[in-house]
């Protein structure tokens, strides 16, 4: 058995030294490479902004030969540039568990805007508490990032205050603005169109007031837009979504959004999410809807839409997986081009005022398992097969429809099967 050798801290540094002089001694020296150096003044700046937001009893001094050597710092990234490393990506926060964990008295420093070449910037559950420690994004010196930086992320942290800054329009290269759940305030700043580079721009869970800017429609490279759970109001261009043609997703649920929804919204042709829940649009549906061939979700409910479902042709949905279109004071008939999405897997249509009888094709959707049509005026028989009712257990809801009746031989035995036609009256 080989023997085992036991080393301290002391003999691991010294014979990591010894290797390093014998590989830069040997003959051929480009088979090997040397540790690189970094750049004291860069090295000093990255221990200064790091002690600003984790405080000064860290200071790296058991790093070595830097924090791009052998024993980096978590959350700290580096490349190798014109000989020297640089850092290039900077996380500050509870990513991990051995990630550096933010003080209570958290700050920015003007060092942090000393690494010129930082890709990527975060911060995740760094500024905890509004009340003993607020902290606002620098206002400046983001011009000083503008030939490196492609993301910059904040996420939850809900002592981040105040506005999203001017001078982030100077991000020239920014390809990711994540802005999650944190405490900022006040309106988007229409210098955000400035960003014609970004393809992720999420705004999600602040308290952002004021309209959208008609600027974000003009981010012809986007493919993610969420600016969901905030408190923006206000109409959208006539003309929105015309340039968002790359869009992959569009998330403007929760806020307080009124006036038509814009028939431009119909040029998102790539989207496979649809969320305008949640606000208060009018003026019905938009015929347009039917050209978001690649949508797998739409979700519209909780508006004061009204109109009908008529002047869309569901059937050209054919990817469409959830649909929801509950309570939007919907009225008329729930067409019969419903039953033309074959890949639909769930459809709300509860607390409207719907009427006329339900198309028994609707059963016959191949992977529907939930179907609530609760709380309209429904009316006539439910002719769906017993199977149906079977295979939905809980997931169809039917109550509250005064008209509607069912006949009592298409129901299975087992109660649960039933639980969807409490309610209903029997034909």
């Amino acid at each position: 058995m080989k023997n085992l050798i036991v080393m301290n801290k002391s003999s691991v540094l010294v014979f990591l030294l010894v290797g390093l002089f014998v590989l830069c001694e040997c003959e051929d020296e480009d088979q090997f490479l040397p540790v690189s150096p970094m750049v004291k003044k860069e090295q000093e700046a990255l221990y200064s902004a790091i002690q600003g937001f984790v405080g000064n009893s860290w200071n790296g001094s058991d790093l070595y030969p830097d924090p791009c050597g052998w024993t980096p710092i978590q959350g700290v990234y580096c490349d190798l540039l014109d000989g020297y490393w640089h850092v290039t990506v900077l996380s500050i926060g509870l990513v991990f568990d051995n990630s550096l964990q933010c003080s209570p008295n958290a700050k920015f420093t003007h060092h942090l805007f000393e690494l010129i070449h930082l890709r990527s910037l975060s911060f995740f559950y760094c500024f905890s508490s509004p009340r003993d420690n607020p902290i606002r994004i620098p206002s400046s010196n983001w011009e000083r990032l503008s030939n490196s930086l492609e993301s910059l992320e904040f996420r939850s942290n809900g002592g981040l205050i105040g506005t999203i800054p001017v001078s982030i329009s100077y991000l020239k290269k920014l390809r990711s603005l994540v802005l999650l759940e944190n405490g900022l305030t006040g309106d988007l700043p229409i210098e955000l169109g400035n960003l014609v580079n970004l393809k992720q721009l999420v705004l999600a869970g602040n308290k952002f007031t004021g309209q959208i800017p008609p600027s974000l429609g003009g981010l012809t490279e986007l493919l993610i837009m969420d600016l969901s759970r905030n408190n923006l109001t206000g109409t959208l261009m006539l003309t929105f979504g015309c340039n968002l043609t790359s869009l992959l997703k569009l998330d403007l649920s929760n806020n307080k959004l009124e006036g038509k929804i814009p028939e431009g919204i119909g040029r998102l042709k790539n989207a496979t999410l649809l969320d305008l829940g949640r606000n208060k649009f009018s003026g019905g549906l938009i015929q347009s809807f039917q050209q978001l061939v690649s949508l797998k979700e739409m979700v519209i409910s909780n508006n004061p839409l009204g109109g009908d479902l008529m002047g869309v042709e569901w059937g050209k949905l054919q990817n469409l997986e959830i649909l929801d279109l509950s309570n939007m004071r919907l009225t008329g008939l729930v067409p019969e081009s419903m039953a033309g999405m074959k890949k639909l897997r769930y459809l709300g249509l509860n607390d409207n005022s719907l009427t006329g009888n339900l198309s028994p094709k609707l059963a016959s959707l191949p992977c529907l398992s939930a179907l609530y049509i609760n709380d309209n005026n429904l009316t006539g028989k439910l002719e769906f097969a017993e199977g149906f009712y079977k295979k939905m257990g809980r997931k169809f809801r039917a109550w509250n429809n005064s008209n509607l009746c069912y006949q009592p031989e298409m129901i299975p035995a087992s109660s649960s099967s039933s639980h969807g036609l409490n309610g209903v009256k029997l034909c």
